[in-house]
């Protein structure tokens, strides 16, 4: 039992989960505590210790029935199923064969370990490539290489099913015996579970996602119109509404920081003052607690396609600095570059135009998510913590460049909010060159953000 808990741990972490000798050891621990044939029990145990999130509670399930149910570690000799040992005794010949006509090869010699049963190397294989990244600087920027790396294990594993399919024909005997016909049956069940592994969608447990399809009706017409189709004079309008939105939200804010900003009774305090009333505490004294504000990290998608409608947010977060403790602002089209002291230097209309002329923004080039976040990961993560709520702003069309969203989910860990707004209609998300349901599930809310009462919506939930 003991040798069983310490391979599946092992394919545990080959599969990124992290499991640390101490939660091994206090699993082991736990195991002697209870009925390990009940296998509620066995799985409650495993999954306490090994998941430890509910994001990676999925990822667990699916190592756990691949180990102990399509494995199938118990196929040896068995005074009560001899067959199983003699089942077990024709796949370790087969397997034998196939080892023989296979050169020595990694990636072949964890096809086969898998076949045997040894899940461990195979595992290790499909995270390398869930991992690999492009060269920096390649001028191919895809994730070609991702997939070429995909496509060779699919190779492989065709080839071990025709090595499957020549034995079969070698075998002396015309009508192969039910035994070994089971055999190559249960081989050919373990290439598909192999198979299904590399093609399978491995995208996290997000069951806490927040997806808001509904807003409410602020302004009639001009609030239900895109920011797309709006005329010079409908975005005076606009602004005007949203000078009014501002001073409210702003009122509003500074209450809820002054109602914050009473602590609890100071006793000491109140006596003190209530002496100067012979003694009757006419005003109570409250320890002050110094102010905690959010902060703010924007990741704003300025390219052509949805230009109009990161205008109007970017607005709005200049707009609401007073609320927050701290605000960057980043715009990218396929590189972040920080505008946040454009924005902190100049009037809000004054700091749009100077984005759109005096910084180094490519806005004839195509957007690129994926080259975004790597850049934005290597050089602004550590202005990200558990105070910091990131906002991106864009439609997730990233031309099918490579999306990265591992890094996303990097990002994720180190704030306390990811929120994407789309200025496209939900529809369309996932349509063509969208990545948005792939990075959705590395988002804690994404809603569309295409007109002013969607944008009101968002700003109020954002602030009170």
């Amino acid at each position: 039992m003991l040798d069983l808990v310490l391979k599946f741990a092992a394919a545990c972490r080959e599969a990124d989960l992290r499991v640390s000798t101490a939660e091994l050891i206090d699993c082991t621990r736990q195991l002697e505590l209870i009925d390990v044939l009940d296998e509620n029990q066995f799985k409650a145990a495993l999954r306490t210790n090994f998941a430890k999130s509910r994001r990676e509670q999925k990822n667990f399930d699916r190592l756990y029935h691949l180990f102990f149910h399509e494995m199938r570690q118990d196929l040896k000799a068995d005074p009560e199923h001899p067959e199983d040992g003699l089942l077990s005794k024709d796949l370790t010949e087969l397997l034998d064969h196939m080892t023989e006509r296979t050169a020595d090869n990694p990636l072949d010699q964890a096809i086969m370990d898998f076949l045997a049963g040894d899940p461990i190397a195979y595992l290790k294989e499909i995270q390398r490539v869930e991992n690999q990244t492009e060269a920096p600087r390649q001028r191919l920027k895809s994730n070609l290489g991702q997939l070429s790396s995909r496509l060779e294990i699919m190779l492989r594993l065709n080839k071990a099913r025709g090595q499957i399919r020549e034995l079969l024909k070698e075998d002396p005997d015309t009508s192969p015996s039910t035994r070994r016909r089971q055999a190559i049956d249960h081989l050919n069940q373990r290439l598909n579970t192999a198979n299904r592994m590399l093609t399978e969608d491995t995208k996290p447990y997000n069951e806490a996602l927040q997806q808001i399809k509904t807003h409410d009706i602020h302004y009639a017409d001009l609030g239900e119109k895109p920011f797309g189709s709006l005329t010079a004079a409908e975005i005076q309008d606009m602004r005007d509404g949203i000078e009014q939105l501002v001073r409210r939200l702003k009122d509003a804010a500074t209450r809820r920081y002054a109602s914050r900003n009473k602590g609890i009774l100071d006793v000491k305090k109140t006596l003190r003052y209530a002496g100067r009333f012979q003694g009757v505490p006419i005003e109570l004294k409250f320890k002050n607690r110094p102010l905690r504000k959010a902060k703010i990290v924007t990741l704003c998608d300025v390219s052509g396609s949805v230009w109009s409608a990161a205008r109007f947010m970017l607005n709005m977060i200049y707009s609401l600095q007073d609320c927050f403790s701290d605000v960057k602002s980043f715009a990218f089209v396929c590189f972040p570059t920080n505008i946040t002291d454009i924005f902190e230097k100049n009037e809000v209309n004054r700091a749009i135009e100077k984005v759109m002329t005096d910084t180094d923004i490519p806005f004839d080039s195509l957007t690129d998510y994926g080259e975004v976040f790597h850049q934005f990961h290597r050089d602004h993560l550590h202005i990200l913590n558990k105070r910091t709520t990131l906002i991106i702003v864009g439609d997730g069309r990233s031309n099918y460049h490579n999306p990265r969203e591992k890094l996303l989910e990097e990002m994720r860990a180190k704030c306390r909010r990811v929120i994407w707004l789309n200025p496209e209609p939900e529809e369309f998300w996932g349509t063509g060159d969208s990545e948005m349901q792939t990075y959705k599930a590395y988002c804690h809310e994404v809603r569309a953000c295409r007109n002013l009462n969607q944008l009101i919506d968002f700003i109020e939930d954002l602030v009170l």
